[in-house]
């Protein structure tokens, strides 16, 4: 399994600056899940190789310079080019529609500002948010705190996860006990 060999190497290699690179792809429009970024970064931070606080501080400014991307590539090229974009063959490489687009869009259009919040606390929905709201062009200074907001709740809840993961699982049975739960984790 890919992901148990990238959460081995992630416990291995983990520091402040791989965090912030790490949620910074996740927040932009590639696919990648933040649950496999701060639970082990967390789990790291229980063992004092890493300080718990830094770890979410971190993320947050990661998924916001991802969110900034997906924002200013929206504000600046267009509805146009993002459909065209998300029905490309790179776009669904990196698993976009247009009907992911367009579910987020209208997301966006039912509940306003605040979904750049919400949105980061909803599956599917997370990475793409950013989308509507550069679209929209929202100022940015109420997308940086929504996005802020939803962004750390999402990544104290995740190292809250993965803190308490060390508690229960040692060090030397993780992998076994990820492979185990890899599917439930993804949930």
């Amino acid at each position: 399994m890919e992901s148990l060999a990238f959460i081995q190497w992630c416990l291995d290699h983990l520091n402040y600056w791989t965090i912030t690179l790490l949620m910074t792809i996740e927040s932009s429009f590639i696919p990648f899940p933040s649950e496999i970024v701060v639970p082990p970064a967390a789990y790291k931070a229980a063992s004092g190789e890493l300080n718990i606080i830094l770890v979410v501080v971190f993320a947050t400014i990661g998924a916001n310079i991802g969110a900034l991307i997906n924002y200013g590539i929206a504000y600046f090229v267009g509805r146009p080019i993002i459909y065209k974009f998300a029905n490309s063959r790179i776009g669904h490489m990196c698993l976009i529609d247009e009907a992911a687009v367009m579910k987020a869009e209208k997301y966006f259009d039912a509940h306003g500002k605040i979904s750049t919040f919400i949105g980061r606390l909803v599956h599917a929905v997370r990475q793409l948010i950013s989308i509507p709201a550069g679209l929209a062009r929202m100022k940015l200074s109420p997308f940086l705190l929504y996005t802020t907001l939803g962004a750390g709740l999402w990544n104290i809840i995740l190292a809250i996860i993965g803190y308490s993961l060390a508690s229960v699982v040692p060090q030397d049975q993780l992998m076994e006990k990820v492979a185990q739960y890899s599917s439930e984790l993804s949930y």
